[in-house]
């Protein structure tokens, strides 16, 4: 099976999927076929329904290393690249039948974010960079990007100089989820600090070859998604909110609150770059300002609302 997976990657990556697909696949099929190995199964003849079904058995009483199990969605994750493995198997012809063909992976609820951030929270965010500093207008720019367009951070990462154009006042989105570009707006502020940071700050940092990346760090090179995630991070738990959270905070921020302001959800799934709206229908759920205002202005319960009315008397 080894063998296999080594053709399996390659059939991926020549059918251009993503880089970060193929790596993950890669990673949790090897821990499957090293699975297999140890109970004397290697090769993907002899991977029987049974077989894939005590590898789903495991999956879910293992323990992590703290002794937390593995969630339904983080058994999902290593279920699914094995599914599709053995499809790839069956079409190929390696072997004769699927036996994964009716593997039935666990079932996923809608997860709400865990944190959002309201629009002062954002604001005491943002203030607290120290804008003397090249790198805390650097990181000025950067999370002023995040609110104001609500990218990913790999969309984030991929940004160039070229791809922000400050006199339309719309940026580029190359290759985001789905291999797809889209052209977005971003707000008057986000496009002065990005150049206000482009004019001072980034001729200081970057280091040839200069290959374009808009963000660099104080080394002058592209940004890890990592590094990413650490100094996003860094930043909202300097402002002491009691909210924990990176890029997809700024993301989800983003969302509930053009929501909340009365945004129609089909701009904000273009925002976001979603396919399907019914992701983005999610923060219809946590958008529950609206919702509130309702519920304090028409339930009889509400203190000032209309003594409740005397039950009828009943004739004799």
């Amino acid at each position: 099976m080894a063998a296999l997976l080594c053709g399996f990657v390659s059939w991926m990556r020549q059918k251009n999927y993503a880089a970060r697909t193929v790596s993950d696949r890669e990673q949790h099929l090897f821990a499957f076929i090293g699975w297999c190995e140890e109970r004397g199964v290697v090769r993907a003849s002899e991977v029987s329904r049974a077989v894939l079904e005590g590898y789903q058995r495991y999956l879910y009483h293992y323990r992590r290393a703290d002794g937390q199990p593995l969630s339904f969605r983080g058994q999902h994750i290593r279920l699914a690249p094995v599914r599709a493995f053995f499809k790839y198997l069956t079409r190929a012809h390696h072997i004769l039948f699927n036996p994964a063909s009716e593997l039935e992976l666990p079932k996923l609820g809608s997860r709400l974010p865990r944190c959002v951030l309201s629009a002062k929270e954002a604001e005491r965010v943002l203030a607290k960079l120290d804008l003397d500093e090249p790198l805390g207008l650097r990181d000025r720019a950067i999370l002023e990007v995040l609110y104001s367009t609500g990218i990913r951070r790999s969309e984030l990462i991929r940004l160039r100089l070229y791809d922000v154009d400050s006199e339309r006042g719309v940026v580029l989105v190359r290759q985001g989820k789905g291999r797809k570009d889209r052209v977005i707006p971003i707000g008057e502020r986000a496009i002065a600090f990005t150049d206000r940071y482009i004019a001072e700050v980034r001729p200081r940092l970057v280091m040839p070859p200069d290959d374009g990346a808009l963000f660099v760090t104080h080394l002058g090179r592209p940004f890890s998604p990592n590094r990413m995630s650490q100094l996003v991070r860094k930043h909202v738990d300097a402002a002491e909110l009691g909210k924990s959270g990176s890029c997809h905070l700024f993301r989800h921020s983003m969302a509930t609150l053009m929501l909340e302001g009365g945004a129609d959800i089909r701009f904000i799934q273009q925002m976001l770059g979603h396919v399907d709206i019914s992701t983005t229908q999610i923060y219809t759920q946590v958008s529950i300002r609206k919702l509130k205002a309702i519920h304090t202005a028409t339930h009889p319960a509400r203190p000032e609302g209309p003594p409740p009315e005397a039950e009828p008397k009943l004739s004799r």
